[in-house]
């Protein structure tokens, strides 16, 4: 592999503390090195920024509901992209790009991870398959727990044991990454016509609530190890008022430390806090609760959470959370579809337009933006989309610009049709901070690696870890003209690097590098009982056996890097 030297760029490192020091930045054999020999390939990056390459958190990019996504909206494929220089395929879509496309646009950007936030176990091979076919970025995939049927039985009858076993053994079957878990207990009371609004709603036949299984789920999650905390949807999503049910979710991890290996000091990570955090009886009197929730956060040094920013686009929504996509289409009448998934989950999608003319969705792109720019610990709030629920991952750059610009926000929010409603309703207006560069890497880059429990492997800049780099034709030296600025320069990197190979010259795919894809082996003692419950329900409720279940071999799983986990002292 070619060795590079990165010369004279504004380097911004939370994982070494550099905030823009001009510092070179060394590539040798897919890492990055303290020093590379005189026949280095030189790129130069005056008057430019340096980070590593940005981890994208949770967003749905791989899978059954993305590609039925892609069936049914044909007018999201309206918006295509085009090869060039024979590297680049065509892809389409927008909100739901193809997988080509998914590939380019992170890596254009400066992205160089991103994690599939919630996968189906039964089709984790249909997930894999798409992740092969993505170029360029790391990808891992979090399978979804919450509405498990095994989990639920073990929960009920205190069966710590044998759940983080079950889960030990679900992460290997399906080359899976983390414990995720959306609308605890209420996608399973779909199946029956109902919903768990609060953490104390019965699920129905299983006799457990939210809370117990959250609980459960943490405890287990603790007790084998793994390198990212338990990944939460809570309950109620996307209601007015939803805000008390967050904390008293948020509260569920009170108690709780982090046991693991991997640098990890979390316990529960929050995803799409913007859809949970709103306040108000109902539509009429919605408002922000940002300030609430941030309190809770900022205080709680056991949790991370990402923001789920809308972006005032048309986007498609997807979810596990069947019953909200239900009640969602009863909303704005649009089309929709809905998936059962045996003894798992269930998924809805439908498509959605945040209109800036409408007073609700206006209030939810300042709940977005609150939430970042009131968190006193970039390392633990993380900058997202929700992609593609909120708005699509390509706008990263421009929620990149409001956040970084006092001006580019407030210009955005005194133009808004109910300008003086929406100004009420939040506390966006009063705020005056604006995140830097160094905190824009640790909410994109260092921060979300860490919780994930990458931290010695992408994120950073320091000689050891991968070779991912990120170089951006932004001069923080010079006076910011025009906010415009941020987000032409994040939208296309001037150069990138995945793992030590140049991907992107002048915002332009050159290379489709070396691509891996993540997931945990975790291990755990033998456990005779959990063997003897899956062979069973193989064979009485699953429609397919359990040969035909896992994710095995090279041809689901390219270039795989494991985290090993061994719980089996535990």
């Amino acid at each position: 592999m070619a060795e590079y030297i990165i010369k004279n760029g504004f380097v911004f490192d939370p994982v070494q503390g550099i905030k823009g020091d001009k510092s070179d930045v060394a590539i040798k054999d897919g890492k990055i090195v303290s020093d590379v020999s005189k026949s280095a390939k030189v790129i130069d990056a005056a008057g430019k920024t340096v980070m590593a390459g940005a981890v994208e958190i949770h967003a749905h990019i791989a899978g059954p509901k993305v590609n039925l996504g892609r069936i049914y909206r044909p007018e999201d494929k309206l918006f295509t992209c085009t090869a060039t220089k024979g590297i680049e395929r065509t892809g389409s879509g927008n909100s739901i790009p193809s997988t080509f496309k998914t590939g380019y646009e992170y890596a254009k950007m400066g992205y160089t991870t991103a994690m599939e936030a919630a996968m189906p176990p039964m089709f984790s091979r249909h997930v894999h398959e798409e992740i092969r076919d993505t170029p360029i970025i790391d990808e891992g995939a979090f399978p979804v727990f919450g509405n498990n049927w095994f989990v639920m039985e073990y929960l009920k009858n205190n069966e710590v044991e044998n759940t983080a076993a079950y889960i030990a053994w679900l992460l290997r079957a399906t080359k899976g990454y983390a414990v995720k878990v959306v609308n605890p207990g209420g996608t399973e009371a779909w199946g029956w016509g109902l919903n768990c609004l609060s953490i104390h709603d019965p699920v129905p036949y299983f006799d457990i609530t939210p809370a117990e299984i959250v609980k459960g789920l943490i405890e287990a999650n603790e007790y084998l190890g793994l390198p990212h905390s338990m990944h939460i949807h809570p309950n109620n999503l996307g209601n007015p008022g939803c805000y008390q049910t967050t904390l008293d979710t948020l509260n569920l991890a009170d108690g709780y430390k982090a046991k693991n290996k991997f640098g990890r000091e979390q316990v529960m990570h929050i995803t799409h806090m913007q859809f949970h955090s709103y306040g108000g009886e109902n539509w009429g009197n919605f408002e922000s609760k940002a300030t609430e929730i941030m309190n809770f956060v900022n205080s709680h040094k056991n949790l991370t959470m990402d923001t789920g920013n809308v972006t005032l686009d048309e986007t498609t929504t997807m979810t596990a959370d069947g019953p909200f996509e239900h009640h969602l289409t009863g909303l704005n009448h649009l089309k929709w579809a809905n998936c059962d998934v045996e003894l798992e989950t269930a998924a809805g999608v439908v498509p959605y337009i945040y209109s800036p003319d409408i007073k609700v969705c206006a209030i939810q792109w300042s709940i977005g933006l609150e939430l970042a720019l009131l968190a006193k610990d970039p390392m633990r709030c993380f900058i997202t989309t929700d992609h593609p629920n909120a708005g699509p991952f390509t706008r990263y750059p421009r929620v990149f610009k409001w956040l970084m610009s006092e001006k580019a926000r407030n210009e955005r929010l005194n133009t808004f049709k109910n300008a003086d409603k929406v100004i009420a309703a939040s506390t966006l207006g009063s705020i005056d901070r604006e995140i830097t560069l160094y905190e824009l890497a640790q909410m994109t880059r260092a921060g979300p690696a860490k919780s994930l429990g990458l931290a010695n492997i992408c994120g950073g800049l320091k000689p050891g870890m991968d070779a991912d780099v990120a170089v951006y034709d932004f001069n923080p030296d010079k006076p910011l003209a025009d906010p415009e600025m941020i987000e032409t320069a994040f939208s296309r990197a001037a150069f990138v690097f995945k793992s030590g190979v140049q991907v992107v010259t002048h915002g332009d795919i050159v290379n489709t590098g070396h691509k891996r894809t993540l997931w945990v082996d975790a291990k755990v003692k033998d456990n005779p009982q959990v063997m003897r419950d899956i062979k069973e329900k193989f064979l009485k409720y699953y429609s397919m056996t359990q040969a035909n279940y896992e994710a095995l071999g090279h041809h689901f799983v390219p270039n795989p890097f494991a985290l090993e986990v061994d719980a089996t002292q535990a």
